[in-house]
């Protein structure tokens, strides 16, 4: 029962205050929140907004800094639309604990620690604690009086300082707090609550979208005599008449072949829109963008990945980064601990609740996630510095039903091997010729793992990732689809690196192909309820696409077996027709031929947008690659009806040669040689 509850059943006196303390902090939170500069938005600022007046924020350090350094930081905080506080922080020019020293000291307000805290004294719910970090405001209970803890960001330390001076009689009631603690707090003692949020609360808002385990009330009886009458009716028909079955799942299979090679070569050659250009964006008009990275294992690949991330075109003080590393990682936190103190990146622990995957990883994130867009990298992703500028282009341009900006994805270890050419090949067919066509038609897209921007409010009410689901990108694609919005691609590249070892490709591969099959059971579960709500588009590109990707693996090494089989039984029985005379197996030759050409000639045209024409000679093996997706696909399905959930990591860091690091490199050679 909740507190308000007892106290209403006469709890006592003491009880009843602490309900009335409980409710009265509900209410004053989301007001005070706003008033210290936190929004309807849940965000710092709204774009373009700049709070009026003097920087009130920097009065407590007029006698510390230097006059010119202080109107450096107001200048800036005016220039980029936040407080100067929070610029003299990222600068480096003093600690945030020590600026809050100075304005406790100033403005009467004091400081908080956390230390003696404990969740009793939080008079929130534990699963609506780590909500209080999207606006930074906490309210608790200090010897039986109501005290709000704030941990300034935005406008909200200007808005302190005016506070403490205009209503003295208040800062009794405020504390202050370092946001890095007051974040780790949240994080502590809503440990179990950000656990199952992350790991259940898809599954419980909408359980018809998740690939969670199902609980049924049925007996293993009851569920093994089901299994068992499914069952029935093609054992019967392999029995009775075994070669029919075979030419009639055949023909099936073939027939599914050739839809998905037409849909591919469709996107191919849908004519590009348009988009007009928009004039750059001041960066006092730029929104809090979050940007995740899910690490695990990835020691050796942080320092890269922070340095490829402070490197995009957007102002530190509007990023917000997470990184969400796993509890038993230790040396990745280790790695993290050398970069020294970064003002902009929260490290969050993931909890070891659910399974053990990047998608329940990155819900943790948008727990905490304060930018009204938010994006995801891998460890080894290398994303163009302007892609955060491009993606709120996107959302700028387009209806408000798009929520989702897709960047292309290429490979940068092209060089290591025919794998990774061959994966070259792939990415280049797959997200610059085919995907950009889906877009256009208008099209749920299957999106990619990284680089997909998304507006924060809207996936939070889709329910974010599935952390069961093992390629939760494309999951995500037709779940939003599903609730009425679109996702697109735009202009902007990530590069990656690609396996180049066999084994780990495999395990990569399979991997996605689970991931894949994982999408298709759960969005197929009531066919009908898919049609009305992703209509026929969503219906048949997750069927053709989706489910064809996997099925034409799983069928390749069948159609072929079909057709070694009879040519082998047209040599040595008589009975048998001539072999080319069969019409099925000209299906299926012609099947597989066309399968072949169509990835040969989407790869062309993708290598060709990327300017990479002299790596496709790799095409020509496309018939061995095609007996790999094999194997992936069959050792997928093993997997998918024994442990769906196993996460199979790829290893990062492991590539030879950087086309971009060589691009780089020369270019500052080029340069030295111009100086000289």
């Amino acid at each position: 029962m909740t507190v308000a509850g007892r106290a209403r059943e006469g709890g006592g006196p003491r009880l009843q205050r602490l309900a009335s303390l409980t409710a009265t902090a509900r209410t004053l939170t989301a007001s005070l929140a706003g008033f210290l500069g936190f929004p309807r938005s849940q965000n710092d600022n709204q774009p373009g907004y700049r709070e009026p007046g003097p920087a009130a924020e920097l009065d407590c350090l007029r006698h510390v800094l230097a006059p010119a350094l202080l109107a450096a930081a107001e200048q800036r905080s005016e220039d980029v639309g936040i407080g100067a506080d929070r610029v003299l922080i990222q600068w480096g020019v003093i600690s945030e604990d020590a600026y809050l020293e100075y304005l406790a000291a100033d403005t009467g307000v004091s400081i908080e620690t956390l230390e003696d805290l404990d969740l009793a004294d939080c008079l929130l719910p534990q699963h609506s604690i780590h909500l209080c970090a999207r606006h930074g405001i906490l309210p608790i209970r200090q010897r039986g009086e109501l005290v709000f803890v704030s941990a300034p960001h935005g406008y909200s330390a200007r808005r302190i300082a005016r506070l403490s001076a205009e209503y003295p009689s208040l800062c009794p009631r405020l504390r202050l707090v370092p946001v890095a603690r007051f974040n780790a707090f949240l994080e502590y003692q809503s440990g179990d609550a950000l656990g199952d949020v992350a790991a259940e609360g898809l599954a419980a808002r909408f359980p018809h979208l998740s690939a969670a385990p199902v609980t049924t009330s049925q007996s293993p009886t009851s569920r093994f005599f089901r299994y068992l009458l499914r069952l029935a009716a093609p054992t019967a028909l392999l029995t009775l008449a075994p070669m029919l079955t075979i030419d009639i799942c055949g023909v099936i299979l073939a027939i599914w072949f050739l839809l998905f090679t037409s849909l591919r070569l469709a996107g191919c050659f849908s004519p590009p829109k348009r988009r007009r250009r928009l004039p750059r964006l001041h960066d006092s008009q730029l929104p809090i963008y979050t940007v995740v990275a899910a690490l695990y294992r990835e020691a050796s690949s942080v320092a890269p990945l922070m340095q490829h991330l402070n490197a995009l075109d957007y102002p530190p003080e509007k990023l917000d980064i997470k990184l969400v590393i796993e509890a038993d990682d230790l040396q990745t936190r280790a790695a993290i601990a050398k970069l020294g103190p970064m003002p902009h990146v929260q490290v969050i622990i993931a909890p070891i609740a659910g399974p053990k995957t990047k998608p329940k990883a990155l819900n943790c994130a948008l727990t905490f996630a304060r930018g009204t867009f938010i994006t995801v990298f891998d460890a080894e992703d290398r994303p163009d510095p302007g892609q955060l500028r491009g993606a709120l282009d996107v959302f700028n341009t387009y209806e408000p039903e798009v929520v989702c900006a897709q960047a292309s994805l290429c490979i940068d270890n092209t060089a290591d091997g025919w794998l990774p050419r061959i994966f070259t090949a792939e990415y280049a067919g797959q997200f610059d010729v085919f995907l950009q066509g889906f877009s256009n038609f208008e099209m749920p897209l299957p999106l990619g793992g990284s680089s997909n921007h998304f507006r924060t409010d809207v996936l939070r009410e889709v329910g974010g990732w599935d952390p069961y689901n093992v390629t939760e990108d494309a999951d995500l694609g037709f779940r939003l689809a599903r609730f009425g919005y679109r996702s697109v691609m735009f202009p902007s590249t990530t590069y990656e690196e690609a396996p180049a070892r066999f084994g780990a490709w495999l395990r990569q591969r399979s991997r996605w192909m689970k991931g894949w099959m994982q999408t298709w059971s759960v969005h197929m579960r009531s066919p009908w309820q898919l049609w009305r709500d992703a209509g026929p588009g969503g219906f048949f590109t997750l069927n053709i696409f989706v489910g064809g990707n996997v099925l034409t693996a799983l069928a390749h090494p069948l159609l072929i077996g079909e057709i070694l089989v009879r040519a082998v039984m047209s040599l040595f029985d008589d009975s048998v027709t001539s072999f080319f005379e069969k019409p099925f197996i000209e299906l299926y030759l012609a099947t597989i031929a066309a399968g072949y050409l169509t990835t040969m000639v989407i790869g062309l045209i993708g290598l060709a947008k990327r300017g990479l024409l002299a790596e496709s000679w790799v095409l020509l093996l496309t018939p061995v690659y095609w007996i790999c997706l094999s194997i992936a696909a069959w050792r997928a399905l093993y997997q998918f009806l024994t442990e769906p959930y196993r996460w199979e990591k790829t290893e990062h860091g492991l590539a030879r040669h950087s086309r971009i690091a060589a691009s780089i490199r020369n270019q500052k050679t080029r340069r030295r040689a111009a100086q000289r």
